[in-house]
């Protein structure tokens, strides 16, 4: 069984004993043990719990849609087995006494968890340059980053680590990751799948989502993880389609739209912007219908992010003060705020400060109307503006990152250029819509870097999203490319 094999063909030889279980976790392993050192991508490996597991699947005492296949999950994921770090020093040795749902859903349906992988400090970031513990490295080109805040989910499924991952995706920290490493991201539509047991940074922006080689994949783990759940009252009670059913049945008169705002982006790379011109062009010869939409409040999109989600934050991140949660200083202090304030400058990286300031101010007296409740009116205007676009089209297209993957240490000098990383995925969270990102094209020069390209669509059109996705992509082949970093199993 090659390493990069799909979640789905790995699924099918341990059905019918190409391959069991047990050789197909090994052989994940194995390639961890090699790669781990260059790639970095994971916190946490449990390989004695997983040889477990897939022994129980050779037996016939798991079964289920993706028995026997190695699969990685974000380390902000609860377990009850393991730490759940959220790879931050002020969870570095947190063990849940639960599972996250996701989790359970994945294990019930016989996947084989190998280990949990590294993130931006708690999901803040666009590059996982901002763990506490390691920088991952892209696959393609171990100089650069492979996006962020889901880096080592994507970064372990490129270099063949495992067959799928999961991640989560606040302002694109599935699909930026994704298109920078070369593989499938889905942030489902907020509500669709299960937020409990992930670590809450922006609770209303969060989504749990897949990664995977390629749409086929995507839509399996999709209907295995969505749901309601009533141990989150913000899940929704929706019938789960199976989205794998219909996939390879295109949509008849699709129309794809293309919004001018995003024509207007700074700084967005040449060859980015002419891989996703060659993609529309592809949807057109297949028959599509191109269509101008507009989305007049995304230049507003940014601006308003980095106010909700920050805000959010510095309620969430509240309950990590040393007494009840988290790290607690060995310093000695004079009284209890003292202990607060020593214990989180201790456990919380830069980014994470950075941001609970800015929420804390922005939701400090005086300055609530004029930041927070000024932000969640722009949010309005932003969902009201893709509501009115999905009146014209079925999906909306456009990059999923202004650039390819850039060095490591290029942009975290500059917080704000960091940002703008963000600028085509933070307003589908804000609008809690759907969106994916497959892969496109790539850069040209001796390290081909891997283009994304992103496809959004309406509150729980996942169906027919995940439909025109793999529209695109039986007509091309850049998901079948793979990174020279070790192709042997």
């Amino acid at each position: 069984m090659l390493a990069f094999d799909t979640l789905l063909a790995a699924r099918d030889a341990v059905a019918t004993r190409k391959i069991s279980s047990v050789e197909l976790t090994r052989a994940a392993l194995d390639r961890i043990d090699r790669l781990e050192p260059r790639i970095l991508a994971f916190n946490s490996v449990y390989p004695e719990r997983a040889l477990e597991q897939a022994r129980a699947v050779d037996e016939g005492k798991r079964r289920g849609p993706l028995a026997g296949v190695p699969i990685a999950i974000k380390d902000n994921l609860c377990t009850s087995y393991g730490t759940t770090t959220c790879s931050s020093r002020m969870l570095a040795n947190f063990r849940a006494p639960y599972d996250a749902t996701v989790c359970k859903k994945l294990e019930a349906a016989g996947a084989v968890v190998v280990g949990k992988t590294n993130l931006d400090e708690f999901a803040m970031g666009s590059s996982t340059e901002n763990s506490a513990f390691k920088t991952t490295r892209n696959p393609w080109d171990t100089s650069r980053v492979p996006g962020g805040s889901s880096g080592g989910s994507a970064a372990a499924l490129a270099a063949g680590m495992c067959c799928a991952s999961l991640g989560s995706d606040t302002g694109g920290s599935i699909r930026q990751p994704a298109a920078l490493c070369g593989v499938v991201g889905l942030k489902p539509t907020y509500g669709r799948v299960s937020r409990y047991g992930l670590v809450a940074f922006a609770s209303s922006l969060d989504q749990i989502g897949p990664l995977a080689w390629n749409v086929p994949d995507a839509a399996l783990l999709m209907t295995v993880i969505s749901g309601r759940d009533p141990k989150d009252s913000t899940s929704v009670d929706r019938p789960v389609p199976d989205y794998l059913g219909q996939l390879d049945q295109p949509i008849k008169g699709v129309r794809i739209g293309i919004a001018r705002e995003y024509k207007l982006a700074s700084a967005m790379d040449p060859q980015v912007s002419a891989a996703v011109d060659a993609a529309v062009q592809t949807y057109r010869q297949m028959g599509a219908q191109i269509v101008d939409v507009s989305l007049p409040h995304t230049e507003y999109g940014i601006a308003a992010y980095y106010v909700i989600a920050p805000c959010e934050a510095s309620s969430n991140l509240a309950r990590y003060d040393g007494v009840h949660f988290g790290h607690r200083t060995a310093e000695p202090v004079r009284d209890i705020v003292e202990l607060f304030s020593k214990s989180r400058a201790e456990g919380f990286g830069d980014e994470v400060q950075r941001r609970i300031m800015i929420g804390t101010y922005a939701l400090s007296s005086g300055y609530y109307d004029a930041y927070y409740v000024r932000a969640l009116k722009v949010r309005s205007l932003i969902k009201r503006d893709f509501d009115q676009a999905f009146e014209q089209c079925d999906a909306i297209l456009c990059p999923t990152s202004p650039t390819p993957a850039f060095k490591a240490g290029e942009k975290t000098g500059d917080p704000l250029q960091m940002y703008l990383c963000d600028v085509f995925t933070v307003t589908c969270n804000i609008a809690g819509i759907a969106g994916i990102s497959l892969p496109c094209g790539f850069t040209q020069g001796p390290q081909p870097l891997p283009i994304g390209l992103q496809l959004l669509g309406p509150t729980f059109g996942e169906e027919k999203l995940l439909r025109i996705a793999r529209m695109y992509e039986s007509a091309t082949d850049w998901h079948k490319r793979r990174p020279k970093l070790g192709t042997t199993p």
